[in-house]
């Protein structure tokens, strides 16, 4: 596993793209190479492979993997294919090929990026099963922000379209803040806050006695929930006082709310955890709920991804 990298190797890769070749990898680099010109980054596209044992003739003889073998000129036509796809691009290209589990490899290289693309789902020996191997382990454990690319059909988002980012409050959500202040002011996009504001349904049945007074608890609830959303902003115009963006506190749950969002936005923003229900454990409520059914592509951030 690679450490973190000195200060000469920090996101020299620039806009880092996990690529194999299926619908959802050509959509990821569209967005990848569109990105990068809009950051003035470089872009990296890496394919990684992997030789079965049994390839080799004996299970117990080390593998080669600079050897020629047919996954290794798969990976290599599929790099070739990306480079045709971006005959056009009008800025640096690396193009990498690695040897190793492909999870690993983005793992390891993304010390060294600015932030890691992958599609939602591949063709199995890259990005793999549905939000099961690759696009599911990147945001997790990452270390730069991740954007994981779905698309309603052949098409990506508008880029008219703002960068939304989910907020509650926490420290997760502020640098999730300002790492999508960042991603709206590259891509030249609107920024919009949005807050959840949940039922109370569910909280009455374990404390009845507030039910005849629910209007009231709602309205107390919504105050809260409103000053936390102004002290982000106050953050946020502290912070990034060059970005323009709105904030709007919206009936429904999380991840109702920031699904919808998926739908309006060429960028969706979350962070990995946040207070309890309202952003859940690591990737394991709205984060992973938007992941596994976004209408966009989402962009993941660590809270140590982006601090100011």
């Amino acid at each position: 596993m690679t450490n973190s990298p000195d200060s000469s190797q920090q996101a020299d890769l620039g806009v880092l793209l996990g690529y194999d070749g299926s619908p959802h990898a050509r959509l990821a680099l569209t967005w990848a190479a569109r990105t990068a010109s809009a950051r003035g980054s470089k872009l990296t596209v890496m394919t990684a492979y992997t030789v079965p044992y049994v390839v080799s003739g004996m299970a117990s003889e080390a593998v080669d993997p600079h050897a020629d073998s047919p996954s290794r000129r798969g990976a290599e036509t599929t790099l070739d294919g990306a480079r045709e796809l971006l005959a056009d691009h009008d800025g640096v290209v690396d193009y990498r090929l690695e040897y190793g589990d492909a999870s690993g490899v983005m793992l390891d290289l993304s010390w060294r990026a600015e932030i890691a693309v992958v599609g939602s789902r591949g063709r199995g020996g890259f990005v793999g099963r549905l939000l099961g191997s690759v696009a599911s382990a990147i945001p997790a454990h990452s270390k730069c922000p991740t954007v994981v690319v779905a698309a309603e059909g052949e098409d990506l988002p508008s880029p008219d379209l703002p960068v939304i980012v989910g907020v509650d409050g926490s420290e997760h959500s502020r640098v999730a803040c300002l790492a999508a202040a960042d991603a709206a002011k590259s891509l030249g996009a609107e920024l919009q806050l949005l807050m959840a504001l949940p039922p109370l349904d569910g909280a009455l049945l374990w404390y009845p006695e507030l039910s005849a007074r629910k209007d009231e608890v709602r309205d107390r609830y919504a105050k809260f929930s409103q000053e936390q959303l102004d002290d982000l902003v106050t953050t946020l115009r502290e912070q990034r006082p060059d970005v323009e963006f709105t904030s709007e506190l919206r009936d429904g749950t999380p991840t109702q709310v920031m699904l919808e969002a998926t739908k309006q936005a060429q960028l969706t923003v979350v962070g990995t955890r946040g207070q309890g229900a309202v952003s859940g454990t690591l990737l394991g409520s709205v984060s992973r709920s938007v992941l596994h059914r976004a209408h966009g592509p989402v962009m993941v951030v660590h809270e140590d991804d982006h601090l100011a």
